[in-house]
């Protein structure tokens, strides 16, 4: 059986999550086609809370046995969000299976971890400047991750003046290209909010796919 996903991220630049979903899917030896609607294609604007964008997947068409949504805790925290999103599937689409994804702050906070792949992304892989990451342990922690990710770039790239704010206007690129990256099995698997991803997303393709 080919279990079909829908992926409703926050933004284009968590896109990059859908490689690792792919990637899980694999390691559980389950089939699946995997779509991230294109929302553009819809003559209105939707609304940017879960239900409006499950709503406008109905509106697009399409049938799914299971949706993956991307909710940043931000300050409202874990159980806010996962009753959000549990909320919404009741009223939009009971039918459909469901997993959350759920980064406590924002998903930036799970690419301070691989001090490689920073240097690498910020086009300056020999660099010895002192990144000072935080532990997997303390990154959740971290009052602003996106800002925190942002410096760090900037840092591991040893630019300056003009040449460093070309850089800095790359940002969401960089951050994409962090999360295509991100060593799922590294240290971020030490990270509670992305070992409760990866085992509700086990747990539902599992379920779908018997």
């Amino acid at each position: 059986m080919t279990v079909r996903v829908v992926y409703l991220c926050e933004g284009p630049s968590d896109e990059g999550i859908a490689f690792h979903i792919e990637q899980i899917a694999a390691e559980c030896n389950v089939d699946i086609v995997l779509t991230i609607p294109d929302f553009r294609l819809l003559p209105e604007r939707i609304e940017k809370t879960v239900s409006g964008k499950l709503k406008a997947v109905k509106r697009l068409g399409g049938d799914y046995d299971l949706v993956i949504i991307h909710r940043d805790a931000d300050g409202d925290g874990v159980d806010a969000r996962r009753s959000e999103i549990s909320k919404a599937i009741g009223e939009v689409c009971p039918e459909i299976d469901f997993a959350c994804l759920i980064p406590v702050k924002m998903t930036e906070a799970w690419l301070l971890l691989d001090e490689a792949a920073i240097r690498q992304v910020a086009e300056n892989p020999k660099g010895r400047i002192p990144l000072s990451l935080p532990r997997a342990t303390q990154v959740e922690n971290i009052a602003d991750p996106k800002e925190r990710l942002k410096d760090v770039l900037a840092l591991a790239s040893d630019l300056s003046g003009r040449r460093l704010k070309d850089f800095q206007k790359r940002f969401s690129q960089n951050r994409r290209r962090l999360l295509e990256q991100l060593d799922r099995n590294g240290r971020v698997s030490d990270v509670p909010s992305w070992r409760t991803f990866r085992q509700e997303l086990e747990e539902a393709l599992m379920r779908v796919s018997n």
